[in-house]
């Protein structure tokens, strides 16, 4: 993984922030000393999903809070890196898959804080000048994609909500990077499940979608509930001691997210049984390839 420092601050040194923390359980208060990537003003006491994310990966941009939250969420799941890595396996066969059908052009919403395999270098990989754009909320993932990508010029990385769709589709910075009138790659991998029924999430994708041109392409992964109802049940509790609410739901309300897109086969099924090609793409446990649904759809 890419961990050279942040260009303002030389290698080795953090950054104190400034915020009183309890040193132990007597009331003590010293400063943090934070790593040199952590974005100022960024609440290190809240465990971010993005960050839990990147740990559950084998990430090194998370913070106890994050990892006492990943560790609980497997206590209950023992295998949770494992469908955190089936998510990120398909994520590779699917930008791949994407390329393989011309597109050149990939819009990452809820990104998450990048690691190895990101999908720049997937379909930078394939073709360089392909051009690809992250979104996320997160303050960290957003300041470490913005440090891996410098000196790239087909990739930037904005700090936005998915929930205002115009907001992203109309920024300057990705209208440069990106030509809404060729095909493009959206991905919305882990993403919309944090978005709540009165945000209509469907709605809310009926303005991304409006925005593809033909022979675009859009991924989705999100959680269920529909075979493991009590352990999902539970990892959400713990996931979302942050305030952000989860919403698992079944398969037909997945659906609904793709408009009236062309599913692609095998159409909306377990993550790990979208097309798997190689190792690490399907689990051996069944139960863990139907903790997300994954698919695919084209728009004619």
């Amino acid at each position: 993984m890419i961990t050279q420092p942040r260009p303002d601050h030389p290698a080795g040194l953090s950054k104190l922030d400034g915020s009183p923390r309890k040193s132990d359980g007597i009331g003590v208060l010293t400063l943090t000393r934070l790593p040199d990537w952590v974005p100022p003003g960024t609440d290190d006491t809240v465990p971010s999903a993005a960050r839990m994310y990147d740990y559950l990966l084998g990430g090194g941009h998370n913070f106890a809070v994050d990892r006492e939250a990943a560790t609980r969420a497997e206590q209950v799941v023992p295998h949770a890196r494992g469908v955190a890595r089936l998510n990120r396996a398909f994520l590779r066969r699917a930008v791949r898959f994407m390329i393989d059908q011309g597109v050149r052009q990939f819009l990452d919403i809820g990104s998450g804080v990048p690691t190895v395999g990101n999908v720049h270098e997937i379909a930078q990989d394939a073709d360089p000048e392909c051009r690809v754009v992250y979104v996320d909320h997160d303050p960290v993932a957003v300041a470490h994609s913005e440090l891996i990508l410098a000196g790239n010029d087909h990739a930037i990385a904005l700090k936005a909500d998915a929930r205002d769709p115009s907001r992203i589709l109309n920024d300057p910075q990705l209208r440069r990077q990106l030509n809404f009138d060729e095909p493009i790659g959206m991905l919305f991998l882990c993403l919309l499940h944090w978005i709540p029924d009165e945000s209509d999430p469907a709605g809310l994708m009926c303005h991304y979608i409006d925005a593809m041109a033909s022979e675009s392409h859009l991924a989705i992964t999100h959680i269920t509930e529909d075979y493991q109802p009590y352990q999902i049940r539970e990892v959400l509790r713990i996931a979302t001691k942050g305030g952000d609410q989860v919403t698992p739901r079944p398969f037909d309300d997945v659906l609904t997210m793709f408009g009236d897109l062309e599913l692609l086969e095998p159409g909306l099924v377990g993550c790990g049984t979208w097309r798997p090609a190689g190792p690490g793409d399907i689990a051996e446990n069944p139960t863990l390839n139907q903790v997300l649904y994954a698919g695919m759809a084209r728009k004619p």
